[in-house]
């Protein structure tokens, strides 16, 4: 392969357009440079059962249900193809291709007699980010010049596929951005994000995780609020938590990000009247935020008041609209995950 297709393949993972776009174009321009007679390109989804199909060429839909099911992905791990290796094809098996499922019900009857696989790893831990596949129908083991090529193009091809990574530039973007998590799919599985550190309240169990999980699900793509630090009276002050979902299409690889950042102006609102501003928001009545705080109906009134003129709403409802937009409360409790 030529310096110039590394070139193309490279700007081509660097491009901003939609990951399956960008996966497609890779496929595309491979093929020009390799000659395969089919491929596939698949996200690793996190639970190992399945893969999420990005691109593919010269496959029909069937054949694309049967790869992105989970016979296929307990094929890959049968076969160590999951692992971080360099290309290897069915050749390098110390069994025949046709003692595999995948093989034996799916590609060997479409006409494929070889493949050159491999597993997609991140940069850092380790992360696996998906799989590619290029099927071949003659019966020859592709030559090691063919490994080579594709070997050499991992690190671009990883590039062009990771959800993160967009994910990422996304998050950097976020002013004073100092922590961030990837959601993953599940109620508490989490990535990190490259660039970004961790941080305490990313921890097991954490309520802010549930928070902004339960954002997401509502539907929503963003939203940003306050959490306190140090415990619910905020000893420690406040951070702001912005949350940004996820493609939809990509739900079963990345749910969204969390990032973290200084919590600005808070326009005088005590950690209090930041609670009180959440359950207003959640919909909750003075006797109902009087319960969950465990305060008296008439506490609340008077915070209610103290917010109105912090404010400057009119009405509760005026308050609660202007605090949601300005990212100006600490959400109402949550389930904790399970």
């Amino acid at each position: 392969m030529t310096e110039n297709a590394a070139l193309r393949l490279a700007d081509i993972a660097a491009s901003p357009a939609h990951v399956r776009e960008r996966a497609e174009a890779l496929l595309v321009e491979l093929g020009r440079h390799i000659p395969f007679d089919a491929s596939w390109i698949a996200l690793a989804e996190p639970d190992g059962v399945r893969y999420t199909s990005l691109a593919s060429t010269s496959l029909d839909e069937s054949t694309l249900r049967y790869l992105s099911g989970p016979r296929m992905a307990a094929d890959i791990e049968l076969s160590g193809a999951d692992r971080a290796r360099p290309p290897f094809s069915g050749a390098d098996l110390p069994y025949p291709l046709e003692e595999l499922q995948t093989w034996a019900d799916c590609l060997l009857p479409a006409g494929f007699h070889q493949a050159l696989s491999v597993a997609l790893f991140g940069p850092g831990m380790g992360r696996h980010v998906g799989f590619v596949t290029l099927l071949f129908r003659r019966e020859e083991s592709p030559t090691a010049v063919v490994r080579r090529a594709l070997s050499r193009l991992l690190p671009t091809l990883t590039l062009g596929i990771d959800p993160v990574r967009s994910m990422a530039a996304a998050a950097l973007l976020v002013r004073g951005s100092d922590a961030g998590v990837v959601l993953l799919p599940g109620r508490i599985g989490i990535g990190l994000i490259p660039g970004l550190p961790g941080h305490a309240l990313f921890a097991a169990g954490s309520e802010l995780l549930s928070s902004a999980r339960a954002v997401i699900d509502e539907g929503q793509t963003y939203a940003s609020f306050l959490w306190p630090w140090g415990g619910r009276h905020a000893p420690g002050g406040h951070v702001r938590v912005t949350v940004m979902g996820g493609d939809d299409g990509l739900r079963a690889v990345l749910t969204g990000i969390v990032v973290l950042s200084p919590a600005g102006d808070l326009r005088g609102l005590t950690p209090r009247e930041l609670e009180v501003l959440g359950l207003v928001i959640d919909g909750r009545s003075n006797n109902e935020i009087a319960h969950e705080l465990v305060v008296a109906t008439r506490t609340v009134a008077a915070h209610m008041e103290h917010i109105l003129a912090k404010l400057q709403a009119g009405s509760r409802t005026l308050a609660a609209i202007r605090a949601e937009r300005a990212g100006l409360y600490v959400p109402a409790p949550r389930p904790r995950p399970a």
